[in-house]
């Protein structure tokens, strides 16, 4: 087992940038925006040849009212008791505030070790200004600038010189692993998690989906659009399968995007999609389909991902709103009908095993193999159940096919004159494949080689 470090502190004093800096990534979204950090973020840190797990918490305000700062303190606490070793940080030009004493005090109840790290302290080092955070009494002061990276690859040795755990040689699982062989990035990609994202609407249910597929109360959930503001990643493991489940913050239309904060989170969520694997579209039934979901969906395949359209909140409706809906779905989503449809109620834990059912059959179908003989016998048959128009004077000719790539599945083929192959008889050799390779819930992409003519140009 890997080490836990937890950051925490106040709302903006930097411990979504020193995240960034321990983990070397730019995972965490950070502006000069208090309480932008609510969910626990994780993150993997080294250190020569030893690594060890870092949490990014929401910052502790005690001041603050209301259920939704309730809710991040709690994800704080539980980021808290998970650690091995707790850095709580402060803000040196700021100055000691009585929310640090609040915080100082419940560390040391628990009586974990803790490393008091002044930021934003750079060029301050042996200033008055450190002195006065000894009122905490947590020992010593370790001043850094997360920002600019001064003193903290001093405070990484520090910390694990007092992890209670001893940490895992990196380097020589490496040198194991290389004595094995090494393997192509493509059977490395299969043999990690499959990453499955989670993307929609502003508060369509996507957090609470995720908390109800893990049975804790993982990412804060609440009654308010733009609750999530980050990608978070949450390992899970189910019937022996590893997968990495990506929560992901509501996409609004381009229109009602103002803030800075607000646009950093759309990149996120786009680039969640495209990294995915697998991507549930949750739409919330009480509002219907909407166009926004539909751009949504359009971003999805145009990514070429795998899909899974989950209808949320599908319990509050009656029979006739649930009609509605079914048409709405066929009409504004009509270039998806390739996506499995499941109706859950997230908040209830209804519908959940289907689901997972429809996610591992898109993951299945985005990676099939399709052998180039079958794939060459399947075209030939098709063309001699339906054979392509003339166009322009010849008639195509389609002769072989072979797979191009995997997720999304990639059909090539070869022949003479295919230029001349309309989007109706492309259509019928998608649905074609479609059906003999039971390719349910990802997009399928067929690309077209002419062979060249060796009599072109001669007379």
């Amino acid at each position: 087992m890997l080490s836990v470090i937890a950051l925490v502190g106040r709302p903006n004093v930097g411990k979504s940038t020193l995240f960034n800096r321990l983990t070397r990534t730019r995972d965490a979204i950070v502006a000069d925006f208090a309480g932008l950090t609510r969910d626990r973020h994780y993150g993997t840190a080294k250190l020569g040849k030893r690594q060890f797990i870092v949490v990014d918490t929401g910052g502790l305000e005690d001041s603050a009212e209301g259920a939704i700062f309730e809710k991040m303190a709690g994800q704080t606490m539980q980021a808290i008791a998970e650690a091995d070793l707790v850095m709580f940080m402060v803000d040196v030009r700021a100055g000691l505030a009585g929310q640090d004493h609040e915080i100082a005090r419940y560390l040391r109840r628990l009586g974990k070790p803790v490393l008091l790290v002044a930021n934003k302290a750079e060029g301050m080092k042996g200033s008055a200004q450190l002195a006065e955070f000894h009122e905490l009494g947590l020992g010593e002061i370790y001043p850094i600038s997360a920002a600019h990276g001064q003193g903290v690859r001093d405070l990484l040795e520090l910390a694990a010189e007092q992890l209670p755990q001893a940490l895992p040689d990196v380097q020589a699982d490496d040198d194991a692993n290389q004595a094995e062989g090494e393997e192509s990035e493509e059977d490395e990609r299969e043999a990690g998690p499959i990453r499955i994202a989670v993307a929609g609407r502003p508060n369509a249910g996507k957090s609470t989906l995720i908390n109800a597929w893990l049975g804790e109360d993982r990412l804060v959930t609440f009654d308010m659009p733009g609750t999530t503001r980050d990608a978070i990643r949450v390992p899970f493991t189910r019937d022996g399968k590893a997968y990495e489940l990506i929560d992901t913050a509501g996409l609004r239309r381009k229109g009602k995007v103002f803030q800075a904060i607000e646009k950093f989170s759309v990149v996120k969520t786009l680039q969640a999609i495209e990294g995915a694997q697998v991507v549930v579209l949750v739409i919330d039934a009480t509002v219907g389909v909407t166009d926004q979901d539909a751009h949504i969906a359009g971003f999805i395949l145009e990514s070429g991902r795998a899909v899974v359209v989950a209808i949320n909140k599908w319990d509050a409706l009656d029979r006739y709103q649930r009609e509605q809906l079914a048409r709405s779905l066929e009409l504004r989503l009509a270039f998806m009908k390739f996506a499995t449809v499941k109706h859950i109620s997230a908040l209830k834990r209804q519908g959940l095993g289907p689901l997972w059912k429809a996610i591992d059959a898109a993951y299945a179908a985005a990676t099939c193999k399709m052998p180039t003989a079958k794939l060459t016998r399947l075209l030939q048959e098709a063309v001699q159940y339906q054979a392509p128009r003339k166009g322009g004077g010849y008639r195509p000719k389609p002769r072989y096919a072979h797979q191009g790539g995997m997720n999304p599945p990639v059909i090539v083929i070869h022949g003479n004159s295919l230029d001349g192959l309309g989007q109706s008889y492309l259509r019928f050799l998608e649905t074609w494949f479609r059906k003999a390779f039971k390719l349910e819930g990802t997009p399928l992409r067929i690309e077209l080689r002419t062979t060249d003519n060796p009599y072109a140009g001669r007379e």
